[in-house]
């Protein structure tokens, strides 16, 4: 189905309702979790079935994820929302970018900003972690609360941290992701805020290039062999990461609507995507992904 809102709209790109025309033009799909794969709720039977299909056709699925974690917590995450490992070939996260980031600064003093569960990225490093006056560097997972707290909160820590140019690493460059319907503050927005005051940050997940160098990289293993772009599929619900971060790799990109942008589109559980609300959404983003589709599914 292809889209054309109206007459003095430029051409959007085809709708369509199922992933297994478009499946056979690629042989590697590096594919989005959270908004995809799960909502932070509930995990999504139908995209998981879409991904199995897809490696039983031959093509190699490469998990990427802003999460700010190790991938076999992830794994671990996703075996929770009952997403199965058949549905892919491994996991790149933004987590294990950061760990290697750090790999080699064994016994520099790091402050953590983020909660608890995300102190997995730093196991075997031999980093110190410290309060903010001892630190060298900050490295953000996320809020401490992301269910009470906005990056407001974090404006005396910012400034703190700018006074003394401290290098920033955000570990997952999401503004927000959403949970359940609701939107929910990322390190990212955080992390926007510090770049704001003039301060330096690095960035370990998409859009930027670290973390597709690290899918590609991972796939190359998986199939023995380089692969050509033109062959590789992204497939997100984000454009400020997902949809960014694969026309910046140079990749195509397929664009599940009933993610994080639902609200904007008009979504609600078995809506269709509409055109003119798709344009108006394209029109300010980073450029068109190769199709769209409004739930992942075979």
């Amino acid at each position: 189905m292809s889209a054309n809102p109206a007459p003095n709209m430029p051409p959007l790109p085809p709708i369509v309702r199922s992933f297994a025309a478009l499946a056979p033009r690629y042989d590697l799909v590096l594919c989005d979790i959270w908004g995809v794969l799960h909502n932070g709720m509930k995990g999504s039977a139908a995209a998981a079935d879409a991904l199995v299909r897809a490696r039983t056709a031959g093509t190699t699925v490469v998990l990427v994820s802003n999460a700010p974690r190790p991938k076999d917590g992830v794994a671990r995450i996703l075996d929770g929302f009952d997403i199965p490992r058949n549905a892919y070939d491994d996991i790149v996260t933004s987590g294990d970018v950061t760990t290697s980031l750090l790999r080699g600064r064994r016994g520099v003093k790091l402050h953590h900003l983020g909660p608890d569960r995300d102190l997995g990225i730093y196991e075997g490093l031999g980093v110190v972690l410290t309060g903010l006056d001892e630190a060298e560097l900050i490295v953000c997972t996320g809020l401490f609360d992301d269910t009470t707290e906005t990056p407001d909160s974090y404006r005396t820590t910012l400034a703190a941290a700018k006074a003394r140019d401290l290098p920033f690493i955000c570990a997952n460059p999401d503004i927000v992701v959403e949970r359940g319907g609701d939107l929910i503050w990322c390190a990212g927005a955080i992390a926007e805020a510090y770049a704001e005051r003039g301060g330096k940050v690095v960035y370990c997940g998409k859009p930027h290039p670290p973390v597709y160098e690290a899918a590609f990289e991972v796939a190359r293993g998986l199939r023995g062999t380089g692969i050509d772009k033109s062959r590789i599929l992204a497939i997100g619900d984000a454009l400020r990461t997902d949809l960014a971060g694969a026309l910046g790799a140079g990749i195509d990109c397929l664009f599940v609507a009933a993610g994080i942008h639902a609200g904007e589109l008009g979504l609600a559980h078995g809506d269709e995507v509409n055109p003119a609300a798709l344009a108006s959404l394209f029109e300010d983003g980073p450029g068109l992904p190769v199709a769209v589709t409004t739930r992942l599914a075979w």
